[in-house]
């Protein structure tokens, strides 16, 4: 990495993350660092290791493992469009199909390009009983429909 681009990153928000913690509490410094940036910069990477006293490879190792974190930068709104048995069963296909389309994303392209929405499938959300189901930013959103979707999609791209 160059230094120009660590010169370029601002670690203010990393250092008062780490203040509201204990050096070992990696998961819970990841999770805040994600929550503040929609993902895990890889600049962070170097900064904790020497911050926590610990190797890169540790705190790489921990964001990798579990599912959540992601390297990768997030939109604005994710949506989790739910395909465990109940869900597909119920024709979560259609929907995750109307909203790659819409958004102009596909199975290798989750985010769009101005970063508002990152689209993911998951495998199941826990609301069993209101498939289909999708979630955005965690908030559930049950029975749904590819036009019910579409008026979702709308109120969004309203709120930005």
């Amino acid at each position: 990495m160059s230094t120009e681009t660590c010169a370029q990153f601002d670690y203010g928000a990393v250092e008062e993350i780490l203040k509201a913690h204990e050096p070992t509490a990696i998961i819970a410094i990841l999770q805040e660092i994600q929550e503040h940036f929609h993902y895990l910069p890889p600049e962070i990477f170097p900064f904790l290791a020497k911050k926590l006293n610990t190797s890169e490879a540790r705190i790489y190792s921990v964001a990798t493992f579990y599912e959540n974190f992601s390297l990768e930068p997030k939109g604005k709104y994710v949506i989790k469009v739910c395909d465990g048995t109940a869900c597909h069963v119920r024709k979560s296909i259609p929907i995750l199909t109307y909203l790659r389309d819409e958004l102009g994303l596909s199975e290798s392209k989750h985010t769009t390009e101005d970063l508002s929405f990152t689209l993911e499938t998951v495998s199941c959300l826990g609301a069993c009983g209101l498939a289909p189901v999708l979630t955005v930013n965690d908030e559930v959103h049950p029975e749904m429909t590819p036009e019910k979707a579409a008026s979702l999609l709308k109120e969004l791209k309203e709120e930005m």
